[in-house]
């Protein structure tokens, strides 16, 4: 199996950062792209930023310009680096990873349990 555990959330006033981290463990044998996503209440879970295996990123216009989104391959974690937050920021935000376990299964995209990021004064 593959695990995925998120970190770095809390709560944050306006105008703060915080910087969110995904490590991927478990049978790995290549992660091709990896991504955070988030959902508040109320609302559909929707793409926030992600990276190819090779460096390539998309980001959510709502957050160009505040957000980056980096990888280190050599420990199969992600970070988001959210600056300028704003409250409507708020939400739960998900690690997603595109995994092949080994060379001979297919592709399958893997989800962490979600943390919380509440911006507020």
């Amino acid at each position: 199996q593959v695990q995925l555990v998120e970190s770095g959330g809390g709560l944050v006033q306006p105008g703060g950062s915080l910087r969110l981290s995904c490590a991927a463990s478990g049978s790995i044998f290549i992660i091709y792209a990896m991504g955070w996503y988030r959902q508040a209440p109320g609302k559909q879970r929707e793409l926030v930023a992600t990276i190819t295996d090779g460096g390539s990123t998309n980001y959510a216009d709502s957050v160009k310009g505040r957000f980056t989104i980096s990888r280190d391959n050599a420990k199969n974690t992600v970070y988001l680096q959210m600056n300028n937050l704003k409250p409507e920021d708020t939400a739960v935000y998900y690690c997603n990873a595109d995994v092949r376990r080994t060379i001979a299964t297919t592709r399958v995209k893997y989800w962490g349990q979600g943390t919380q990021v509440t911006v507020s004064s």
